[in-house]
């Protein structure tokens, strides 16, 4: 069944999602091949808290690899870089791409993800917000400027920075924000150029988008899921369990309350993505619920086969 929607898949970067005798250069090789299969993006996410190849390597790699599809953060923490830095190696990968790059940003969540990654990047938790705010503000001053920048925030306070290489597109490429609390979704239809939350349920994702379009702004709305198919529902079920406890290190029922995830026959999955397309979505960031790179190949293959028909 065709969605009506792009259609993205993240990268399987995660060593946890690698089986003995898998090759990490292929996860190179599978952006080319989601490519081939007619997807529109391909996506990395980004920790250093787990071991993954780093985010905006593994996109610039399959930026040189395919001709087509976009290339996407999903998301990227900026608080584990320096923002000159980060706005250095983002204009590079866009450059690169050929202005395929779309930058989804987070400020990391309290818990398991969130303190410790600021403590390992020696930046505090508190203001972490406007810290995020900032740091694209500056990052869009620093790819559009000639001359050097001096900008002074709450939270930044930078002096005469010589600008940056200029990106291929112009003011920088499109910044996304993940969140849905109340404060995210402000923000997101104020600061941000698109909108990538992950809420288990469509009628949440449909009022969240309200409030982002309250601003008036071309905000792209987008969706981040985790997605299986498999030949019963009762096979769907096993293989999230499996993916909720090795990627997330919770049940599958806990992980329910706050992501989007689906998994069963094609017609089960179609209707459950179907349900958020409905609401606003535009752009599906599919997370492959699978074991191995093999078994990301074929879930690929099943998916692309699944959304196209």
């Amino acid at each position: 069944m065709d969605l009506d929607a792009k259609v993205g898949v993240l990268l399987p970067t995660v060593r946890a999602q690698w089986t003995a005798g898998d090759d990490p250069r292929q996860v190179v090789r599978l952006a080319v091949e989601a490519e081939r299969l007619g997807y529109d993006s391909v996506w990395a996410n980004d920790s250093v808290l787990t071991p993954r190849i780093e985010a905006l390597t593994v996109l610039t790699a399959a930026a040189a690899m395919t001709e087509r599809v976009t290339v996407g953060t999903a998301t990227l923490m900026p608080v584990t870089r320096r923002p000159v830095n980060a706005a250095h190696s983002l204009a590079s990968l866009d450059l690169l791409s050929g202005g395929r790059l779309v930058v989804g940003v987070g400020a990391g969540f309290p818990g398991r993800f969130g303190v410790p990654l600021h403590r390992l990047s020696e930046v505090p938790w508190e203001r972490r917000f406007a810290r995020l705010d900032e740091t694209v503000a500056l990052w869009r001053r620093l790819w559009s400027a000639d001359e050097p920048v001096t900008f002074h925030g709450d939270v930044l306070q930078l002096d005469d920075v010589p600008p940056t290489i200029r990106p291929h597109t112009a003011g920088g490429p499109p910044i996304w924000l993940g969140g849905s609390t109340p404060a995210a979704l402000e923000r997101t239809g104020r600061l941000y150029d698109g909108w990538l939350p992950y809420p288990p349920r469509a009628d949440d994702y449909a009022t969240g988008l309200k409030v982002v379009q309250q601003s008036g702004r071309d905000v792209t709305s987008a969706l981040f899921v985790s997605v299986a198919i498999t030949d019963s529902l009762a096979e769907g079920e096993d293989r999230l369990r499996g993916y909720a406890r090795t990627n997330y290190g919770m049940d599958l029922e806990d992980l329910r309350t706050i992501q989007a995830v689906v998994a069963g026959p094609p017609s089960h999955v179609t209707e459950y993505l179907r349900a958020y397309v409905d609401a606003g979505a535009t752009h599906l960031v599919c997370r492959l619920a699978a074991a191995g790179l093999d078994d990301y190949r074929r879930q690929l293959e099943l998916l692309a086969a699944t959304v196209n028909t």
